[in-house]
């Protein structure tokens, strides 16, 4: 009777690889975004990213040992991992009060409230995000341009977002080729020439750390293609449909954070289905609802919110996709 089997939330997946080791992976895979923002933003970048990675991990270790009593997990890396998406999805200038702020609503709200890695139904760091986004919209919304990184924080110009751009010019029922004018060419996009958080402003970087991701096999292409693919294939829809109201489709892959939330985000282990049909039905919500906000949403930017609300449908896409148990009867007509 003492060994008993233990019923836990997902992931149930077996490997070989420790937690330490696939986060170790991602981390890994994250460094050249990293790269790019310290070259894009300067010096600043190691203090938003520092400041993140260590009061995510300090708050991680005070909750489990003061306020758990459990053993401490820190050493999986998990924390570490947090605080890097975390922030990855903030401005350079975000004063270091916020990002506190931030950490500890990622860790004891997102992730320690639940019990920990394995328990969390939501992405911790997209939960530290958004509540920074909503409590404090104007220090969230100040994104500096990018100016090399010998230019100090002090000297930066502030500007919106392409997204941003996008969306005034629609709401000033601008067309979209007058809009264009004020937004950075797709190449420049692609290298991470814009205004934006610090992690995904660089669509080469993220690529980059994607194959690395599926070289290494921490992650399968089902979540990032199936987002990716169904926002290229509805916003090509509307384009088509109207290309005077309607941005084409390259300009949605490049802007904003759907990389960066498709490739490191919505694939984590634990808030995504274990499936995959499950992990595809998944990234097509993601991807639908990123357009809808987008387009017809207060904000210009939508998937932040779209993996949260799909992370909340995880359990019921889990039961609709698990496959059959071994020996059931499987019952025709």
């Amino acid at each position: 009777m003492n060994k008993l089997i233990t019923i836990s939330l997902s992931p149930h997946l077996h490997s070989q690889d420790s937690t330490r080791k696939l986060m170790t992976g991602v981390i890994i895979a994250l460094l050249p975004s990293l790269a790019v923002s310290v070259w894009m933003f300067g010096w600043r970048t190691l203090i938003v990213t520092s400041v993140a990675v260590l009061s995510s991990v300090l708050f991680e270790y005070l909750i489990q040992k003061f306020l758990l009593k459990k053993k401490l997990s820190i050493v999986d890396n998990s924390a570490v991992v947090t605080g890097l998406l975390l922030a990855f999805c903030l401005p350079v200038n975000i004063p270091i009060g916020l990002i506190l702020i931030g950490s500890l609503v990622a860790i004891g709200v997102g992730k320690m409230t639940f019990g920990g890695i394995g328990n969390n139904p939501f992405n911790p760091a997209l939960v530290g995000r958004v509540f920074l986004f909503i409590s404090f919209p104007v220090k969230m919304t100040s994104w500096p341009v990018p100016m090399g990184f010998k230019t100090a924080l002090t000297d930066a110009t502030t500007g919106a977002t392409p997204l941003g751009i996008m969306k005034e010019g629609l709401r000033n029922s601008e067309t979209i080729d007058n809009i264009m004018k004020n937004i950075p060419s797709s190449m420049d996009m692609f290298y991470g020439k814009m205004g934006g958080s610090l992690g995904e402003v660089a669509a080469i970087a993220l690529i980059l750390g994607f194959l690395y991701l599926i070289a290494k096999k921490i992650i399968t292409w089902h979540i990032p293609v199936s987002v990716i693919g169904t926002v290229f294939i509805f916003t090509g829809i509307l384009w088509l449909a109207n290309p005077e109201q309607n941005a084409d489709p390259v300009f949605h892959l490049l802007t904003g954070g759907l990389l960066l939330g498709a490739i490191f985000m919505a694939t984590d282990y634990v808030t995504s289905p274990m499936t995959p049909k499950g992990m595809i039905i998944f990234g097509i919500g993601i991807g639908l609802l990123t357009v809808i906000i987008r387009r017809y949403g207060a904000y210009p930017e939508g998937v932040q919110f779209a993996i949260l609300i799909m992370n909340a449908f995880v359990p019921l896409i889990n039961s609709y996709t698990k496959p059959k148990r071994f020996g059931e009867e499987v019952k025709n007509g």
